[in-house]
């Protein structure tokens, strides 16, 4: 762009002369064109509040404001359709099972495509794509014997072949505020409030129902057939896992995520290659979704007070800091699995109760719980492991005597 002027600037605080919206949303209804596409685009067919791609339409202002990015410019959605087309599914009828995200989201170029072509800015909000993985610890789990080179699951160099998807938030107001058993008033007025006043809409605009909001998505990791997800037939293995970069990318010598990961991988991958499907939910919620800066100084409080690190204070300190222990809320969770149409899963690889009681609260019911085997525990995060053992987390060896002499308090000090 050779220059970037500052033009009209469009108000979207109030509704417009009482103007009904040209594309209501009817949230749960059976089909997407019922339902209505979401539209975060800065247009006046606009019917959210935030914008499109979550937290990365900060960084696409930023590309518009330094005349890199044209503010009109719209995706070629040519040849972008998954690459497995999930649903739909009962589920997505069901208004009160999916409030966080569109579950109509990658099937806007084939549901929308009359509205597209006529000039409507809709665009997707997941998208499903192939690839493969690579990572030393799955050529380990290959030279140790503990999985085997197949060629359709497992090729020969070690990568191993995943269905994955890439999912942006879309918050059905009056859904998420039911979620968390708060009015729809109270939650809209705390949200703008707690943005620093950044979405006046939440507040002004009752019309609006749906908010994209500036924050992390998920992505799936499918492992086999991705039509088995949802098959009652076949088994499938689940693990949820919480974003911890420092761990799952560079690794870390005080908590367990990276081994973790690693080993759901495992897992889904052996229960891929006996005919059913692996599945990986990971969510944008570093630490605890309370962020990284937070997350780091919670570590050097832990490793600095008196005694030093101790499963005892493991969250205490980060109340501490943060005023809370977890901001994760996995309430809103389960909504990922009701999209891909999960009714059951087989086995669960996670050893949180939060994670489990909220799937099994949601509907899904849970078959075998599998921890984490003890020699993947780096020597450093054991304090962390004990002190979630002693705050609830599934185990299937330890007694709460066992965990009340480790940690040197009572649990129901927890």
């Amino acid at each position: 762009m050779s220059e970037n002027r500052i033009g009209h600037i469009r108000i979207t605080s109030h509704p417009g002369a009482g103007a009904p919206l040209r594309f209501p949303i009817q949230w749960g209804a059976a089909t997407a064109q019922e339902r209505g596409p979401v539209i975060g685009a800065a247009t006046a067919d606009r019917n959210a509040i935030g914008a499109y791609g979550g937290a990365y339409s900060v960084y696409r202002a930023l590309a518009v404001s330094a005349g890199a990015l044209n503010p009109n410019q719209r995706p070629d959605l040519t040849d972008t359709a998954p690459t497995f087309n999930f649903g739909p599914f009962e589920q997505w009828r069901d208004a009160h099972k999916i409030v966080a995200l569109d579950p109509w989201g990658h099937r806007v170029a084939e549901d929308f495509k009359a509205e597209i072509e006529s000039g409507v800015d809709i665009r997707p909000t997941i998208a499903v794509t192939k690839a493969r993985l690579s990572l030393p610890e799955v050529r380990e789990a290959i030279a140790k014997g503990r999985l085997k080179v197949d060629g359709t699951v497992v090729h020969e160099s070690g990568d191993v072949a995943v269905t994955k998807a890439a999912i942006d938030p879309v918050w059905h107001l009056p859904g998420i505020a039911e979620r968390f058993g708060v009015s729809e008033e109270k939650l809209r007025h705390t949200l703008f409030e707690q943005t620093g006043g950044m979405y006046p809409e939440l507040v002004t605009r009752p019309d609006l129902s749906v908010f994209l909001p500036p924050i992390g998505g998920i992505t799936l990791y499918m492992f086999g057939d991705p039509a088995a997800i949802a098959d009652p037939a076949r088994r499938l293995t689940c693990r949820v896992h919480d974003e911890c970069n420092g761990s799952d990318v560079f690794g870390s010598d005080i908590c367990t995520c990276r081994p973790y990961l690693t080993h759901g991988i495992e897992e889904c991958i052996l229960e891929a290659q006996t005919g059913g499907a692996g599945l990986i939910v990971y969510n944008r919620k570093e630490g605890r979704a309370l962020g990284e800066v937070t997350k780091f100084l919670v570590y050097n409080a832990r490793k600095r007070q008196p005694g030093g690190d101790q499963a005892a204070t493991y969250f205490e300190r980060t109340e501490c800091v943060a005023g809370v222990q977890d901001a994760r809320f996995q309430q809103l969770m389960p909504d990922i699995l009701h999209w891909l149409g999960v009714k059951h899963i087989d086995r669960f690889v996670s050893m949180s109760n939060m994670k489990h009681d909220a799937i099994t609260g949601s509907g899904i019911s849970i078959g075998e719980r599998v921890p984490i085997p003890p020699e993947l525990v780096p020597p450093d995060a054991s304090v962390e492991l004990e002190a979630k053992k002693a705050a609830g987390y599934f185990t299937p060896e330890s007694t709460a005597e066992d965990l009340t002499r480790v940690i040197g308090r009572d649990l129901k000090d927890f």
